[in-house]
């Protein structure tokens, strides 16, 4: 019998109701390909934001936006987002053969849990998905602007640069991949402080030289292990988009940033 995560913060972070769903992620999407970057590339990883719609998801729509591009090339997803309510040591799977959203259900990609099953740093621990909402706000995205793909959801707690980037090589794969990488940035400084710290940050990940802290980012953690693959595989990071909570939807006396990140240079480009 098959087992599927049910959705954590439908009807709180996004709406529940699937028309309604539907029909602000389209809104998302349009505002985005407004003013859609000249990238040329097809990504082979992203950074976006995951707080609720509402906040972040004009700046999450910018780089799905590309990764629209890629409807019917990416087949497979690789999504890291850090645990917020339940502490693990690594990187934990979630014991499930799917994850729902009111937009229908994304299968967990077997092969993929079973490759990196085998690594020590990764460990199976569904409690660290059940309430987790890094990674459950970016499945309707993808559900829209993607074909038919299989998902390898990742919830990163306690771990080292070096330990993500080892469960990233071993699910690299070519054009078929995408990893996502979900993660916000400074938390609760006024509006032109945060705009200052997460100018710096940006430019820390646009160097793939310079360790984020998790002050800087949520997300830190994953965000790291992908700066090492990058480098590794020597892509390109872009910047798509960097605004913060005051900007969107929010009081800007205690605001949050958000970023979208693109990163390409190895795989074909978009004709």
């Amino acid at each position: 019998m098959s087992t599927v995560r049910s959705p954590a913060v439908a009807g709180t972070f996004y709406p529940e109701d699937a028309t309604e769903l539907a029909g602000s992620i389209a809104a998302y999407l349009r505002a985005a390909h407004s003013t859609e970057t000249s990238a040329s590339a097809l990504p082979k990883a992203v950074i976006v934001p995951h707080a609720g719609y509402i906040y972040s998801g004009p700046i999450a729509a910018r780089a799905y936006a590309l990764l629209e591009r890629g409807r019917g090339i990416y087949r497979r997803v690789v999504l890291l987002g850090p645990v917020h309510r339940v502490p693990v040591r690594g990187l934990a799977l979630p014991g499930m053969d799917g994850f729902a959203t009111p937009l229908g259900i994304v299968p967990v990609d077997a092969t993929l849990v079973a490759k990196v099953a085998a690594l020590r740093q990764v460990v199976e621990y569904a409690p660290a998905h059940a309430w987790e909402h890094s990674l459950e706000v970016q499945l309707p995205f993808l559900q829209t602007v993607l074909e038919d793909f299989t998902l390898l959801p990742l919830a990163v707690g306690d771990a080292t640069s070096e330990e993500v980037a080892e469960v990233l090589e071993m699910v690299w794969g070519g054009p078929e991949t995408l990893i996502v990488v979900s993660s916000d940035l400074s938390h609760f400084h006024a509006y032109h402080e945060a705009q200052h710290i997460d100018r710096a940050t940006v430019q820390a990940i646009l160097t793939l030289y310079v360790p984020i802290h998790h002050e800087q980012a949520c997300g830190g953690t994953p965000l790291n292990g992908l700066l090492l693959a990058a480098r590794h595989h020597r892509l390109q990071p872009e910047l798509l988009d960097l605004r913060n909570s005051g900007d969107t939807a929010g009081d800007r006396s205690r605001v949050v940033g958000y970023a979208a990140l693109a990163f390409s240079g190895e795989n074909e480009h978009v004709h």
